[in-house]
């Protein structure tokens, strides 16, 4: 039974996630919180394995409907082996990326259909769903300024801006849909007012 916290963050590439997401977990165990953080796809032996197949430049012949299976495969292994066990555990998971990251770049990105795509998460992830999920929401164009020049983008980075383009409206479009769990965030503003707004979420809507 899961007496824990799942805790996730989405957004496009270059939102800003990785930074909220150490940010928080500094706080959390700060005050005496054990707290367990992966990121997807990866966070196990296998899951590891998948992600260098899935964001290797090299694969561009890859078709969208192997690149959905594939992150599920990905998420199932990482739910079953990890995040399950813990949250029994009553420990607090955080997951930079999560199943809504499939619908958003693989369903609004791809334009793989949703059904198709929620098929997916049913057999990846069950009827687990996070506590709370934060959406750090930044325009396309403004997020790959913050890219570091020397950095190769993997297999994903490298797509056209139409396509994150329409990831970022997908993701908007969940967020509408599920209002009680999503909390959008205003990437572009200093990182420090960002963690403060994810905080107090925190403190509002989970007893931590």
């Amino acid at each position: 039974m899961k007496t824990g916290y799942l805790i996730t963050f989405e957004g496009i590439d270059f939102s800003g996630k990785s930074l909220q997401v150490k940010k928080l977990v500094h706080r959390l165990e700060s005050l005496g919180h054990a707290v367990e953080i992966f990121r997807e796809p990866g966070g196990t032996a296998i899951s590891e394995q998948i992600r260098l197949i899935l964001l290797d430049p090299l694969h561009h012949e890859m078709y969208p409907l192997t690149e959905l299976l594939l992150y599920s495969a990905s998420r199932a292994q990482l739910v079953q082996e990890k995040i399950l066990p813990l949250l029994t555990q009553g420990r607090i998971v955080i997951c930079d990326r999560f199943a809504d990251s499939s619908t958003a770049y693989q369903g609004y990105g791809r334009n793989i259909p949703l059904k198709m795509v929620q098929s997916a998460h049913s057999l990846a992830i069950g009827d687990l769903q996070p506590d709370i999920t934060f959406l750090l929401d930044i325009d396309p164009a403004f997020a790959f300024q913050r890219k570091s020049k020397n950095r190769q983008l993997d297999r994903l980075e490298s797509e056209k801006i139409q396509f994150y383009i329409r990831v970022r409206q997908g993701y908007l479009k969940i967020a509408e849909r599920e209002k009680n769990r999503f909390v959008v965030l205003d990437a572009s503003r200093p990182a420090d007012k960002i963690h403060e707004k994810i905080w107090t979420e925190i403190n509002k809507k989970l007893a931590i």
